[in-house]
């Protein structure tokens, strides 16, 4: 290409730029008021969407008002039902067992015989040892009566004073005798005694492990009583919860403690007490344990059982109170809407401190007594929702065909003007 060309091209390409920079700096009126017009039209629709959203019908949600109440303050854990006291019933001598006078599963009582060995053998040996007493009497009286003849002709020179000696140690042996026939008749008389097996304590009989007709020794089980009135609860605690609890032993009342089943559905017994405290914590775990007695007078709680425990180590007078499910999780933490003098409602920061219940919560801090909180229908709000509070079971009333119409209406106008746009 000669060089002729060459500069033809690039005046060309110069003249073409300028003319749309040109184009570009001086766009026509027109232009600027179809823009204008636009940029006017947006926003009379964004002012429409304000209108709309401000005439929004108010939102029904349940409102609750916050109450005052004395609030119990519990600690829990899982506890075991154990037995206050369990005994294996075994023989205290060797003999053929003749009757069980239980049924298993029975409650016995203190001194009820619950069972019998033979006693003929040990009868015998009883019998023997106050024959030999008596035999043994007789001879002690011989011998103080011939002490009793010589003690005057020994003062008379015709008894030698080594055979005195010899009578009085003879008396002294006799009644030595006779103070160890004693011994054997008390031995025999309570071996005899072991022939009927007594129960030691007020309890329930087990599951019987022997039958009559077998010869028993003193390592045969025969039964297990449990005693079950009362009956312990024994329970562990975080170490951090000591100092609670200790505390609240030292005001001098008993801390009480309730039972509950493991789903915490219903309360099994309320009226149990702490009686003891574990001296020392677990290093393992980090707990130390402690030891509730209840009554048990219907025998609700059963040995080996699981059961959840609440111990009362306070009471907290004049609690903010409100439902639990009023209050709402947050990325920063718990909060309630609370609802404002026009009706409006506004997301309210709290700290929750305790459950009241299964139901109710405590609230340490962002309420007082009166304020009013949403409980149901929260899903549907925002900060400066207008809302319709209803009591609690309280529903909506139907719309009246004005407000149906008036809807009806709003959403057609909703439709137009976004088809405008």
């Amino acid at each position: 290409m000669s060089r002729f060309w060459k500069i033809a091209l690039i005046a060309i390409v110069v003249i073409v730029v300028g003319f749309v920079g040109f184009r570009m700096l001086h766009k026509p009126s027109g232009e600027d008021s179809a823009g204008g017009g636009r940029h006017r039209g947006g926003e009379q629709a964004q002012d429409a969407g304000g209108d709309n959203s401000k005439d929004a019908p108010p939102v029904p949600v349940t409102v609750v008002p916050v109450t005052k109440q004395n609030v119990p303050i519990f600690l829990t854990a899982l506890g075991t039902v154990q037995a206050l006291n369990t005994v294996t019933i075994n023989p205290q001598v060797t003999g053929q067992l003749l009757r069980i006078n239980f049924k298993e599963g029975q409650e016995v009582k203190t001194g009820d015989v619950l069972a019998e060995i033979d006693p003929r053998t040990f009868q015998a040996n009883y019998q023997q040892a106050v024959a030999k007493k008596q035999q043994d009497q007789a001879l002690l009286l011989t011998a103080k009566s011939n002490l009793d003849r010589s003690v005057d002709l020994g003062t008379k020179g015709y008894i030698s004073k080594q055979d005195m000696d010899t009578l009085r140690n003879t008396v002294s042996q006799n009644q030595a005798t006779v103070q160890a026939d004693d011994a054997a008749i008390d031995s025999a008389k309570v071996q005899l005694g072991f022939t009927k097996i007594l129960s030691p304590i007020d309890g329930v009989a087990g599951i019987r492990a022997v039958d009559p007709g077998n010869v028993v020794t003193t390592t045969s089980a025969i039964v297990t009583l449990t005693q079950l009135h009362p009956i312990n609860v024994m329970f562990s605690l975080p170490e951090q919860n000591l100092e609670v609890v200790r505390e609240a032993m030292t005001k001098g009342l008993p801390l009480e403690v309730a039972a509950l089943d493991r789903a915490d559905a219903h309360t099994i017994a309320n009226d149990g007490v702490l009686k003891v405290v574990d001296n020392q914590i677990d290093v393992t775990t980090g707990t130390f344990r402690l030891k509730s007695e209840f009554p048990n007078a219907t025998s609700a709680l059963w040995p080996g059982q699981f059961v959840n425990v609440q111990l009362k180590v306070n009471t907290v007078n004049g609690g903010l109170v409100i439902p639990a499910q009023a209050v709402q999780r947050g990325p920063d933490g718990d909060y309630v809407y609370l609802v404002q003098a026009d009706n409006t409602v506004k997301m309210q920061a709290v700290k929750t401190t305790a459950e009241v219940g299964d139901s109710h919560v405590m609230i340490g801090t962002g309420l007082k007594e009166g304020d009013q909180v949403v409980t149901e229908g929260q899903f549907r709000l925002k900060p400066g929702s207008k809302i319709k509070p209803l009591k609690p079971g309280e529903v909506p009333a139907a719309p009246t065909d004005e407000e149906l119409q008036k809807a009806k209406k709003d959403g057609k106008g909703g439709r137009r003007g976004g088809g405008g746009r």
